[in-house]
């Protein structure tokens, strides 16, 4: 089947700039060290709160009444409580995967993080930090928590699928982001011996987390890995026989986009999802399925100014966002609506698509900085009449 899934970003991985009012109180810009500036009384109610209310019951019967098909959670490398202070999760994917199941939905198992993080991302668990695949214990950990997932769910009919890792930082990619600079480590000695992830590393990696999935997983279960930031270099690893049920996860943001150069107009938007977007995905299909695992309709142009890459108020820079509107509703209507069409379009080229993302607390009213960044939340994209639904 085609996939049309959206994520669940923010829910059992937390990203501050989607929920800004759960890190009140600190100066805590990742996950890593929200719970080392709460008392733990007041860090496990916060959690068990956010938890218990940013997800429920109702948003999975809302996702299905939009025709999509499957969620992508993305879960913590701490999934399983064992690694304090963080508190595990495994009691809300339960809940996820009984709702699923109850109301015609696949999930897709995202391990999005890992210690001392395989990226340096503020999604990646601590922000300017990247040297997970150089600690072989904290590989081990990591497999670790993937066959435990595969061993707890693979069964399930819910599930969809495995990714063993999001977005791991190759080289190329570690420099164009500049991660250091881009997400400042609070403690640069944890810093000192950041490096990338090197291809050879990954290819193993992925191979021998394929290995502990089937292990446990139906045969039916897919295995999907992230392309590292680049599309184009996967056909030798999926030649090998003996992965099955296998398929690639690509994420293309506009944002990105526009840092290799793409036109911050309409125009330049739609000329560069036909030529680069559906491309792509047309020929990596040849040869094994690819998805789109995280996409947006956010961009510049909505924004009324150029946002660098994807920047807002992070660290008190507002460098993303007007101080006003730039656009009537019916006009960011007419920049949106092409370029969900156009994306759509592309992802169809391929094996489907999961939007980023489901829902954000974030108050694009009354919080300077802000404009335009209500293109990630899909709930609004839909009510807004940006996102077509297509049953």
């Amino acid at each position: 089947m085609k996939i049309k899934g959206v994520n669940l970003g923010n829910w059992l991985v937390l990203e501050k700039w989607m929920n800004p009012h759960l890190f009140d109180g600190t100066t805590a810009e990742d996950e890593y060290y929200l719970p080392r500036q709460l008392s733990p009384e007041v860090y496990r109610a916060r959690i068990q709160i956010h938890r218990s209310e940013y997800i429920t019951e109702r948003d999975f019967v809302t996702i299905a009444s939009w025709g999509m098909n499957t969620v992508r959670i993305p879960v913590p490398y701490f999934v399983f409580g064992d690694r304090e202070p963080f508190i595990g999760c495994v009691e809300e994917l339960d809940h996820a995967f009984n709702w699923a199941e109850k109301y015609g939905l696949k999930i897709l198992l995202d391990l999005h993080t890992a210690p001392d993080s395989q990226n340096g991302f503020d999604n990646g668990g601590i922000c300017g930090v990247c040297k997970w695949a150089t600690e072989p214990d904290e590989v081990e950990f990591e497999l670790s928590v993937i066959e435990r997932l595969a061993e707890r769910y693979g069964k399930r009919p819910g599930l969809w699928g495995i990714e063993p890792l999001n977005e791991p930082v190759t080289p190329e990619i570690y420099k164009v982001f500049n991660v250091e600079k881009r997400y400042p480590p609070v403690e640069p000695e944890m810093a000192k011996d950041n490096a990338p992830v090197s291809w050879d590393f990954l290819y193993d990696f992925y191979r021998e987390a394929y290995r502990r999935i089937r292990r446990h997983a139906a045969e039916d279960k897919i295995v999907l890995f992230h392309d590292g930031f680049d599309i184009h270099r996967w056909k030798e690893f999926f030649a090998d026989p003996q992965l099955k049920q296998v398929a690639l996860d690509t994420h293309q943001y506009l944002m990105t986009a526009e840092m290799c150069g793409c036109p911050q107009t309409t125009e330049g938007y739609l000329d560069y999802i036909r030529n680069h977007y559906a491309k792509d995905m047309e020929e990596v299909q040849q040869y094994v399925d690819v998805l789109c695992g995280e996409w947006c309709l956010f961009n510049s142009l909505a924004t009324g100014t150029d946002t660098h890459g994807g920047q807002s108020v992070l660290n008190g820079d507002e460098i993303g966002s007007g101080s006003s509107e730039a656009f009537t509703p019916e006009q960011k209507k007419e920049i949106y609506l092409p370029i969900a069409e156009a994306q759509l379009e592309a992802w169809g080229k391929g094996s489907g698509y999961f939007y980023w993302n489901y829902k954000l607390l974030i108050d694009t009213v009354n919080r300077a900085g802000w404009i335009g960044w209500d293109s990630w939340d899909l709930g609004r994209c839909i009510d807004f009449g940006w996102f077509p639904i297509k049953k």
